[in-house]
This record gives C-alpha cells, structure tokens and sequence, in this order.
C-alpha cells in the first residue's frame, strides 16, 4: 500500500510545522507498510473548535492514504492534566466529565475523520494495570532535568509558583501510550511538541523504533492575535449556527486569510479582492460542516444582512419581561456569565435597534417587537 506522489506531498507539506525524522517519514510512505498514527487527546470540553480540526485534517490525509489512525483518549492522563502551556496546574477530570465530554467529541471529530475506520483506545487500558515496578521502568527512560526544564515548568519556576511532581509524569505517560500502540508517527500542535518527543524517547528505552512525529501550527482566532480558544472568546466551533459560523468567519483578520484556507480546506486562497476570499472561505468552511445548501443560505443571509443592513430573516425569539435589567436580558439570550455579559456591554457590542447599550445596570422597559443585537452577529426579536 504505497502512498501515492500527490497524497504524500499533501502530507508532508500541508498545514505542516515541523517533521521530525522527514527523511525516515517519506522511507516509510513509500514501503508500502500499512503506518500506525497516533493522536492523544484529553477530552478538556465538550465542544471542538476549528482549531482542534487542524490536527484532525492531517490524520484524515494519512486516513484516506490508506493508513491506521490511532486515536489515544486520555482518560487516564486527563485526571493528571497536561501542563503544556499552563502558567498554573490544571484541573483534572473527573470520570463524568472524560465520558461526558468524550462522546461529544468522537461526534464531532466525525466530520473530519471516517470514525469507524479509526483505532480508539483509552489509555487506561494499561496505565490503571500498571503498578509501581511499572511505572519505576518507565521513569528510567528520562532524567528529572530533562522534564523540568521545558519552557512551561521553567515559566513557573521563575514565578515561584509550584510543580507538582505528578505534572512531571504526565509527558511520560503519554510517551509510553506510545509505546503500548507501537505507533509509527504521531501527530500533534507545535505546544505538544516536548510531549511527541518523549514518545521516541520512551518507545528507544523499551527497544522499539522512534514514532516520527509531525506538528502543525496553532490557529489564531478571530482576533487574530491569540491561539483560538473558547477561554478567549475568539472560536469558532464546528457545530455552531451556520450564520454564526459564517459571520465569525467573515470577521477574521486579511492576514489570516490564506492560514485559514491552508489548515482548515482543501483549497488554496484565490488571489485578489480579500472580501470575496472570505466569502469562499466562509461558504467552504460552512458547507464542510453542515452542508453546500445550508452554506450558501448563510451567505444569502450574511449578504442581506450586513451589506443591506436588513434584520436576518431567521432572528430569534425573545420572551423576556417588559421591565428587565440589561445584564438579566442578555443571559435570557444565551450570553453564558454577567461578567461575560458585561464584557459585551463595555465593548459597545450590544445594541437595541440600532442604539448602543453602553450602561451595564440600565433597566429596560420593552413594549416587544424590538430587534437585540448581540456581538456582530446574532440577533433576536423580543416578544
């Protein structure tokens, strides 16, 4: 099962970072051997965004090669939680919250990955086995230095903050799961990368070949400054409206234009006005997640609504009471906190036909029939 010219070409160079062993990686797409790809994830949230589909996109390019995808759930490491990137300990998951959050996920990454063709384990499966001799094995494959003086400890150290010692375990356990799928490569973000590379460390001190390991970058969301991420307020997740999804998009930053057709499509950025790149993006992306049909009416209505400044035809609902506070109203409409809600506010984002709501304690006296606007992209009618 050799990979063809074209598939590996999109492999090793689309949406990519870094590859790590590139010469090995292209020995082995041209053996003809069935590869073994693994990506671990900790199911954190419920929801995925588009930036957790960049990954997913370069598994689907091994997947339809004709390669094993090996889907790691950390079940097991997720109730240590990855320090990657934290300038503080994570908060680990409760069983509920894995199984909870698991199920959303395998739904969701559904609309990348052909799912019943892909190898899931949880890591539990070995590490709840294992006991002290076990884990005193693994912990011979790397020394203390080694763990502590990645970036994110070191961060904290200069803080004077604490480093739990089960945090220093968490890039070995996932190095080992590794070893227990006997995975050829692995796949992850640029933030995973000392992670990836405990892998090959691991699978050498128990005498297998070293996994391969390719990264791909991190997205900025729609500020087009920090990573995407719900915590920041700047995703854009796969299930969301699709007139949301389509407005989000539109919203981007130019200069993110061509990353956002390079990591999220299969199609490159038209040259010219950028405008209309991001109506292609936007009605692609759209038409991924839900369908062409439902795509192109998300454009129709981006169009009637913000170049004709028309009310979208399908705007919500409201009911709420005639007299209610600003803040009360907006979580009626599905703003998730008052501090979120007031954020919105003092960013001018909140308008009542067409007037800026800039007062965070006003109390509202509505006669319904008014249109509540709320970012740049949601609209109810208040009944």
């Amino acid at each position: 099962m050799k990979t063809n010219t074209g598939q590996t070409d999109t492999i090793l160079n689309r949406g990519v970072e870094e590859i790590i062993e590139k010469d090995h990686l292209i020995e082995l797409l041209s053996s003809g051997k069935k590869l073994r790809v693994k990506f671990g994830i900790d199911p954190t949230a419920p929801d995925i965004h588009l930036g957790h589909t960049v990954p997913l996109r370069k598994l689907r390019q091994f997947q339809e090669a004709g390669h094993q995808i090996v889907l790691i759930i950390g079940d097991f490491t997720g109730m240590i939680g990855d320090p990657s990137g934290r300038s503080e300990e994570r908060k680990p998951l409760t069983e509920k919250d894995i199984k909870t959050n698991l199920k959303r996920y395998l739904e969701q990454a559904g609309k990348v990955l052909d799912i019943k063709k892909v190898e899931v384990h949880y890591n539990s499966e070995w590490h709840k086995k294992n006991g002290l001799a076990a884990m005193l094995e693994m912990a011979r494959a790397v020394s203390f230095q080694q763990v502590i003086k990645r970036a994110d400890f070191q961060k904290r150290i200069d803080a004077g903050q604490d480093i739990t010692l089960i945090e220093t375990l968490y890039p070995l356990l996932q190095g080992y799961d590794s070893v227990k799928v006997k995975a050829d490569i692995e796949v992850g973000g640029t933030d995973q990368k000392f992670n990836l590379l405990m892998g090959r460390r691991v699978q050498r001190h128990f005498k297998q070949p070293e996994q391969d390991i390719i990264t791909v970058p991190l997205i900025e969301g729609t500020d087009g400054v920090k990573k995407m991420s719900k915590s920041y307020g700047n995703y854009i997740g796969v299930t969301e409206n699709p007139n949301d999804m389509f407005g989000k998009i539109m919203s981007i930053p130019d200069p993110l234009i061509n990353k956002y057709f390079e990591l999220l499509t299969d199609i490159d950025a038209p040259k010219g006005n950028p405008y209309r790149s991001k109506m292609l993006l936007a009605e692609t992306i759209v038409g991924m997640y839900h369908s062409p049909a439902i795509a192109k009416k998300a454009k129709e209505n981006w169009i009637k609504t913000f170049s004709k400044k028309e009310t979208p035809e399908d705007a919500k609902e409201l009911k709420v009471k005639k007299e209610i506070n600003l803040l009360n109203l907006l979580l009626a409409s599905g703003v998730e906190s008052k501090s979120e809600a007031r954020r919105l506010i003092q960013q001018k984002a909140i308008k009542i036909d067409d007037v800026t709501k800039e007062n965070t304690e006003e109390t509202l006296k509505l006669k319904g029939g008014e249109i509540l606007k709320v970012g740049k992209h949601r609209f109810f009618k208040i009944k």
